[in-house]
């Protein structure tokens, strides 16, 4: 994943499902790579160290509230 990469609903530890950025509009930022780990920077500009095998999906939570399809 490239660094400045808008990320949400993180692992914290690999195979404990995601725990952070889970709330409407939470977002973090893929803002380092060394080693064995990630740093990211949260929506409340606190910074992470996570491990880089951790997964995480793409983008940012939706807002709105929820509508009809039909």
């Amino acid at each position: 994943m490239p660094l400045g990469t808008a990320i949400h609903n993180i692992e914290i530890r690999l195979g404990k499902g995601g725990q952070l950025a889970r709330a409407a509009g939470a977002v973090a930022k893929l803002i380092a790579k060394e080693g064995k780990s990630a740093t990211l920077r949260l929506t409340s500009w606190e910074v992470r160290f996570i491990s880089k095998n951790c997964s995480a999906r793409v983008g940012q939570v939706g807002w709105g509230e929820p509508e009809k399809l039909g």
